[in-house]
């Protein structure tokens, strides 16, 4: 299948799937959309070439990217073998970061991390607003926050912005692991 047929279809699909979770019908989202019915129709049976104006009003009427829009259109359940799961490496090597939220959600970070002993990885300041969770389930790390410093052992939670300079060192003598948790700020 070409790579235009495939687009087209993805699209139709994403928009079908996508009305039908709001409980959308086509009229509906037309007119959410300020487009003519026949257009939506059009672009739902994969005949049609949309502009980009009628991408951005359909995607803002669904409340999507419009690049969720016209990517492969995901399963509702997936799983992921450990293989799959995307992984990161960070500070020499002495860093694991392993994506477990693999699709693209603007703003949204939720990673098991790796730290080896003695290791220090500098955070990356998320989107503005944004707050972070750290949840240690193996270890100790010490997390510094806009210049505060906090030890998290095992079990604890530490809250904070996560669009504030920030950074961990494992300060045990074994790997540290935690779970981060990036929410964006929702208005």
């Amino acid at each position: 299948m070409a790579l235009e047929s495939r687009i087209a279809k993805y699209l139709a699909d994403n928009i079908l799937q996508l009305r039908d979770r709001k409980g959308l019908s086509q009229l509906k989202l037309a007119q959410l959309a300020e487009i003519p019915r026949s257009t939506l129709a059009n672009i739902e049976s994969g005949s049609s070439n949309p502009s980009l104006q009628n991408l951005a009003r359909i995607s803002g009427a669904l409340q999507v990217s419009i690049e969720e829009l016209l990517s492969r259109p995901r399963n509702e359940c997936e799983l992921l073998s450990d293989a799959q799961v995307p992984m990161q490496t960070r500070a020499a090597g002495k860093v694991r970061i392993y994506k477990l939220v693999p699709d693209k959600v603007k703003g949204l970070d939720v990673d098991r991390v790796e730290i080896v002993a003695g290791a220090t990885m500098p955070g990356h300041p998320h989107l503005s607003g944004a707050k972070e969770y750290l949840s240690v389930i193996r270890g100790e790390l010490t997390v510094f926050v806009a210049g505060e410093q906090f030890k998290v052992p095992r079990g604890a939670v530490l809250a904070f912005p996560g669009d504030q300079p920030h950074s961990y060192r494992n300060t045990g003598s074994s790997t540290a692991i935690a779970i981060s948790i990036v929410v964006p700020v929702i208005l």
